[in-house]
Formats: structure tokens, C-alpha cells, sequence
């Protein structure tokens, strides 16, 4: 890789040779994990950022296009509606994450 090397000792997910210096390699099973963890976040993030563009696109702008692109008032409001989506997705993580810290999350 030009821009960041990759040892062969090295994922994405850490060292492959060893957790923590203890000698411990990961084992396959958890590499699967950690790897259907990383696509499960990748396609939830996907999805949160169609959701938002399509919530966001209905709101915002008119029905009729009139010109190629949009206009001052669709802009802002565009603009609006992605912070204050993205501040309720914060909002909700951290309420599930302070769930989560007190064992009340059910799966």
C-alpha cells in the first residue's frame, strides 16, 4: 500500500500475531467476528446515510425541478435537516450506549 503500509503482522483489526503482548494470537473465530462486526457497521452506516438522504431530499426540495441544481432555500434547509439528523443519531447512540453500560439493552 503507498500510503499506508500494511505489515503482514497487521489488520485492520489489530496485530495478527498477538493480543496485547501476551503471545495470545486471535483466533479465526474471532477474526470472522471482528470482520462481521466491521460489515454489519459498514451496512448500518449505508443505510443511516440513504435514510437521511432520502428523508432530508423529500423534505427539502420541490417536487418540480425547475433548475439543475438547488436553489438558496433548499440548501439551507438541506443543510438543517442532515445536523439535526445526525444530532438525534447521536442523541440515540449515546442513550443506547449508556443502556448498554447498564445492562438494560435487549437483543
Amino acid at each position: 500500500h503507498k500510503y499506508f503500509p500494511v505489515s503482514s503482522k497487521m489488520s485492520a483489526f489489530g496485530p495478527l500475531g498477538g493480543g496485547g503482548g501476551n503471545g495470545a494470537g486471535i483466533t479465526d473465530a474471532q477474526r470472522l467476528k471482528a470482520l462481521e462486526m466491521a460489515r454489519n457497521e459498514m451496512e448500518y452506516r449505508v443505510d443511516l446515510f440513504n435514510r437521511l438522504a432520502q428523508t432530508c431530499f423529500e423534505k427539502c426540495t420541490e417536487k418540480r425541478y425547475k433548475e439543475a441544481d438547488l436553489n438558496v432555500g433548499e440548501t439551507s434547509c438541506v443543510d438543517r435537516c442532515s445536523s439535526k439528523y445526525w444530532q438525534v443519531v447521536g442523541m440515540v447512540g449515546q442513550m443506547l450506549g449508556a443502556a448498554g453500560a447498564n445492562g438494560n439493552v435487549q437483543q
